[in-house]
């Protein structure tokens, strides 16, 4: 996932909720979108 630029982060996690993927591989994106510092963008509590 660090190759993934911000915006395609972003755009993978809208688009892993809107297809209900696994809340796991959910998770990671959550983890990563919270260690860049972008849980602005998405508006969610990233619990550790």
């Amino acid at each position: 996932m660090k190759k993934l630029s911000d915006e395609l982060l972003i755009g993978s996690y809208f688009k892993a909720c809107e297809l209900n993927l696994s809340p796991d591989f959910i998770h990671l994106v959550e983890m990563e979108i919270h260690r860049r510092s972008l849980t602005h963008k998405i508006k969610v509590k990233v619990s550790s």
